[in-house]
């Protein structure tokens, strides 16, 4: 098998620039990564990756080689690889099939050679390494001890799987970890969709009038953020709960059909399809500015605004314009593809620490646990999240209170 596919090793050196940054700011995978150059806890597991081939995940492959495993990984969104990265991963000596903006095709080949080494444990971004096993690599599905999956989409994915029995190995809930969504979710999208919207467009925040559509996680922590940089928040929501808590927080709540009219940039974080189509698009203000925030570039109709559109042109890099016949123009960043990654660098080292770390403690379960565990979608242990909360604090610096034995018995107790 070739051993690895980017497009070019000349690229290596700025890569592991990038690589090294992230490792000095990313305090618990240093210290796991000492620990596992000792112990070697994945000495001969093999492990393949679909993840976003960018600084902070090419750290995490090599603090898993160091522990000994034999890997291959490839990018799980074309838009979101960096070539200099997948070179130094490369140079690194893992197995890399990642090269930034290939076909469909040939996305969908460096999947199936990421497997090729038959691996015993899977870390998937989005589901895509998973699905493939089941749907043309079945013969693998015996070799897999399990798997770890890093997003909400991919979970909704594995969750189908599951009611309708089919899955055929156990796999970890990472998403569902609290030291994952509760910061990656929250904080790591927040500020990276508005780092990556600020300098793909150089316009400013304060004053817009931004549409978020979905309030989970993701969706609060871009509210959020909309909403410190000065600009006027409307939450689309489906959910009557979420939406309360929009409201609460003190956003406006109403359809994307009334929205539409109203806002300068709409941003899609919902992990459904098809959150903006044709019909609210015809309603927008010229030159409004869409982007998404999903895992999947399905949450803007791509497909519906490539037909309708009766003019296209590239505005400026990862900025796409389309005319409707409308006559408003309507500004798309990255192709309507994962903003945040596909058109800058992603979540914060800080934060990817915390998600990689979850990563690194459900791949260490599965091994302990081969052969032991359902095949089914199971959450993360709530011990891992305690010792993540642990090992990040120690890193601060900061201190927290311990329960006495006298309140531990009260908390156990029924008879107050």
């Amino acid at each position: 098998m070739k051993e690895y596919e980017v497009r070019s090793m000349d690229l290596a050196p700025e890569g592991h620039k990038k690589i090294e940054w992230v490792r000095n700011n990313m305090p618990i995978l240093r210290m796991l990564e000492d620990e596992f150059k000792r112990d070697k806890p994945f000495a001969g597991v093999k492990i393949s990756l679909s993840i976003h081939m960018e600084a902070k995940t090419a750290y995490l492959c090599r603090v898993l080689a160091l522990g000994g495993a034999e890997l291959a990984a490839t990018g799980s969104n074309s838009l979101s690889t960096q070539d200099d990265v997948a070179a130094a991963l490369a140079d690194s000596g893992v197995r890399v099939f990642a090269v930034h903006g290939v076909s469909q095709e040939d996305y969908e080949r460096h999947l199936e050679m990421t497997l090729e080494h038959r691996p015993n444990i899977i870390i998937d971004d989005g589901g895509d390494l998973v699905s493939l096993v089941h749907t043309k690599r079945p013969d693998l599905a015996e070799e897999v001890w399990g798997g770890c999956e890093e997003t909400t989409t991919g979970i909704l994915r594995l969750k189908a799987m599951e009611r309708e029995g089919a899955l055929r190995f156990p796999m970890l809930a990472v998403n569902n970890a609290r030291c994952k969504h509760l910061f990656d979710n929250r904080y790591g999208t927040g500020q990276s969709v508005w780092d990556s919207l600020m300098r793909n467009t150089n316009l400013i925040v304060a004053g817009k009038q931004v549409v978020v559509a979905g309030y989970g996680w993701c969706g609060k922590g871009i509210a959020a953020r909309a909403s410190a940089l000065g600009a006027r928040v409307i939450v689309t929501e489906i959910d009557p709960v979420a939406a309360m808590e929009a409201v609460m927080d003190g956003f406006e709540v109403m359809p994307m059909d009334r929205a539409a009219e109203r806002g300068d940039v709409f941003i899609t974080a919902t992990g459904c399809r098809s959150v903006i189509r044709g019909e609210h698009m015809g309603r927008m203000k010229d030159r409004a500015i869409l982007a998404n925030a999903g895992h999947f570039n399905v949450e803007i109709d791509m497909e519906e605004l490539e037909r309708e559109a009766v003019e296209k042109r590239e505005l400026r890099k990862n900025v796409t314009g389309y005319r409707l016949p409308e006559g408003n123009w309507v500004c798309v960043l990255a192709e309507g593809r994962l903003v945040n990654i596909a058109a800058a660098d992603g979540h914060p080292a800080e934060i990817m620490d915390l998600s990689f770390a979850v990563q690194l403690q459900a791949a260490l379960y599965l091994m302990e646990h081969r052969g032991r565990l359902e095949k089914k979608v199971t959450d993360v242990s709530a011990e891992i999240d305690r010792r993540i909360g642990r090992w990040q604090l120690a890193a601060w610096g900061t201190d927290i209170d311990s329960l006495t034995e006298e309140q531990a018995l009260y908390l156990k107790s029924w008879n107050f």
